[in-house]
């Protein structure tokens, strides 16, 4: 009987965190029912990833639905690389707490919820929002496009809690540690994967914002 072999194929994801906006600015909080647009700095965030990454040859780059995800990499998009948007990379879902301003008392509820989600209680959802294993679980259809498309060097970009989460599924982490991968916006993740495995080469790179001074926030991303 023939043996058939599966030939597995190394690629390497580039993996971004949108530019900034002004929500995050301002400290309000935006997930994916928040459908905002890049900012002044934001536009210069993306025109700095732009410049540093113009001549590489990415074959494909994968976005959320959301306008600041698809902003963020929408010189690579006119240069021709192929853009396919994906509602499983969406931000998490915030709920009620959406386009609600950081006061003292939400601040209090976001590290609470971070806390219960730290200690494993990854199913708790926001009010009229998602959790994190919800997430994951949308994920996964996208993480098999992704994957099973011919391409070498990926370009993702997506949100900050989306992205905490992508690289727990990524890297075999239980999603309780996902606040183990920090991230900022344009930050860059690098990982490298052998066709079984996946590494991390770079972590939340920040080199080409070098010249960008930012007051970006971190609010709920």
């Amino acid at each position: 009987m023939r043996q058939i072999i599966r030939k597995l194929t190394s690629k390497k994801i580039y993996l971004i965190r949108h530019g900034q906006t002004n929500f995050n600015l301002n400290g309000i909080v935006q997930g994916s029912g928040i459908d905002s647009s890049l900012n002044e700095t934001g536009m210069l965030q993306a025109m700095a990833f732009h410049e540093h990454f113009s001549a590489f040859p990415f074959d494909v780059v994968f976005t959320s639905r959301l306008k600041r995800s698809q902003e963020s990499v929408a010189s690579f998009i006119s240069a021709g690389v192929p853009h396919h948007p994906l509602a499983e990379l969406n931000e998490i879902n915030w709920g009620t707490k959406e386009g609600t301003k950081i006061t003292p008392e939400e601040d209090a509820y976001y590290h609470w919820l971070l806390t219960q989600w730290q200690l494993g209680n990854t199913t708790l959802r926001i009010e009229g929002g998602e959790s994190p294993e919800d997430v994951a679980q949308r994920q996964r259809k996208a993480i098999q496009e992704i994957l099973a498309g011919d391409y070498t060097n990926i370009l993702i970009c997506m949100h900050g809690r989306a992205i905490r989460i992508m690289l727990c599924q990524l890297l075999n982490y239980p999603l309780h540690a996902m606040d183990i991968f920090e991230h900022q916006n344009l930050g860059l993740y690098v990982l490298n994967y052998t066709g079984s495995i996946f590494s991390v080469e770079r972590y939340n790179s920040t080199h080409h914002l070098l010249p960008i001074r930012s007051t970006t926030v971190q609010p709920l991303a």
